[in-house]
């Protein structure tokens, strides 16, 4: 029994340490969005090749500084703003969901775990057309994230209403005497 309790309580703390880190994800996105929504993409290409002007001297052919370049070269007005957009609403939409679920509201856990299937869904769609490791080590974390607030939920739902729901339910027994 007690090694199911220390699994049970290893399993907690890693929901709430997990919690945590989709928390300040949110953060994080909301800071990127604000970042795009004020920074030209002019000022995102410079401050990319400033970032790489060192190991482009030493290494023209560098996979990740010659990809940096590339990409932050290559932004316009329309995916920068669509970039912010995408980054502020789901950041928002993820701190209010972390915040409601480390306070316990019953309600948030569906949400999240829709709203985090949703970017599953879509993160799964990039992968196939773009496979990144990074990509797919995210939505690794986030199948992770939803099987944990999966089985928290049903365990606070067990606990809320577990013994209500058990006494309003007639058992067999008494229908069977009433009739």
């Amino acid at each position: 029994m007690s090694a199911l309790k220390s699994k049970r309580s290893l399993l907690d703390r890693t929901f709430f340490v997990s919690l945590i880190l989709k928390g300040l994800d949110g953060v994080l996105e909301l800071v990127g969005g604000i970042l795009l929504l004020v920074v030209t993409p002019a000022q995102i290409g410079a401050i990319g090749r400033s970032l790489t002007q060192h190991e482009l001297s030493e290494d023209p052919h560098d996979f990740f500084a010659t990809s940096l370049v590339h990409w932050t070269g290559n932004l316009n007005l329309s995916v920068t703003l669509f970039g912010a957009i995408y980054l502020l609403l789901h950041g928002v939409v993820k701190i209010v969901l972390v915040w409601a679920v480390l306070r316990d509201h019953l309600w948030a856990y569906p949400w999240l775990i829709a709203f985090i299937v949703i970017f599953i869904v879509y993160q799964g769609y990039e992968l196939v057309v773009a496979y990144s490791l990074g990509l797919l080590l995210l939505t690794a974390f986030d199948i992770f994230i939803v099987f944990l607030t999966w089985r928290e939920y049903g365990s606070h739902k067990t606990k809320q209403h577990g013994p209500a729901v058990a006494a309003a339910k007639p058992s067999r027994d008494l229908r069977v005497n009433e009739a």
